[in-house]
């Protein structure tokens, strides 16, 4: 059974800089694609960027073009996101998810959000940017 623990969220000013981690347990992510997901308060849960299992193909939605990187290093059972020049409409809970449909070593990966294939998700981390 695949885990998924996400940290390194917290309090940024605009402008500022944040790398989250998600940290998979009990299964390789050479099987999976992994997608970032955020959900701000009052607002439905959105894709943000995610990579393929076989580290790729990254895609980004155009909020965070050129601001946010997702990257999996060889041997590596860990997915960071790496987010600068931070806003205040990146405020949100960030979620990291595992989609396996695509099977190991993919160069396929989505943000859009359907539970059908993102079956597998940590417990979310807060991400707040406020001066």
């Amino acid at each position: 059974q695949l885990q998924l623990v996400e940290s390194g969220g917290g309090l940024v000013q605009p402008g500022g800089s944040l790398r989250l981690s998600c940290a998979a347990s009990g299964s390789s992510l050479d099987y999976y694609s992994i997608g970032w997901f955020r959900q701000a308060p009052g607002k439905e849960r959105e894709g943000v960027s995610c990579i393929s299992s076989s580290r790729k193909v990254t895609k980004y939605v155009d909020s965070v073009k050129g601001r946010f990187t997702v990257s999996r290093y060889t041997g590596d059972n860990t997915v960071y996101l790496e987010m600068n020049s931070l806003e205040s409409d990146d405020t949100a809970v960030y979620y990291c998810a595992a989609d396996a449909s695509a099977g190991y070593y993919s160069d396929w990966c989505t943000t859009i959000l359907d539970l059908n294939d993102y079956a597998d998700w940590g417990q979310g981390t807060q991400v707040t940017v406020s001066s």
